[in-house]
């Protein structure tokens, strides 16, 4: 599985990051997709739980995300 970080953005100050787990871009992008207009919930890196409509949602951006350990 392959990490991909979403970004919501509401506009050019205000956003939110999520980040998912699925095989490649392609199925990333279509999950993103099939969520279009939905409510969709998640728990953020601090552990916050969200809701966000996606509708209100501007601009999404999808991208293969490389983590590193910090030390």
């Amino acid at each position: 599985m392959k990490e991909f970080k979403v970004t919501y953005f509401f506009d050019e100050e205000h956003y939110i990051r999520r980040f998912i787990h699925v095989e490649s871009q392609e199925k990333a992008e279509k999950l993103v997709q099939s969520e279009r207009d939905q409510y969709v919930s998640f728990h953020d890196s601090r552990g916050i739980y969200h809701e966000l409509n996606t509708g209100n949602v501007r601009v999404i951006q999808i991208s293969e995300y490389h983590r590193t350990d910090k030390v």
